[in-house]
């Protein structure tokens, strides 16, 4: 899988999975809402790991420095 996300990308990825952790596991938001923010942050997780975002490969959408020709 080519990775398509730039550091910055990852690191915002990682801040909103945290965050998102932290509003459900301290009861701030809880029931379906808490679950989808569960999810969502787990995904975030998931593709900041790996370097790659399924939905940037649909849209053609890449966040990664271009490297340029010698």
């Amino acid at each position: 899988m080519k990775k398509n996300m730039a550091s910055a990308d990852r690191i915002i990825r990682i801040l909103l999975a945290a965050i998102f952790g932290y509003l459900y596991f301290s009861g701030t938001v809880s029931g379906t809402l808490g679950l989808i923010l569960v999810i969502l942050g787990a995904i975030f997780l998931l593709t900041s790991a790996i370097g790659s975002c399924p939905l940037y490969s649909v849209f053609g959408i890449s966040t990664c420095p271009v490297e340029k020709a010698s």
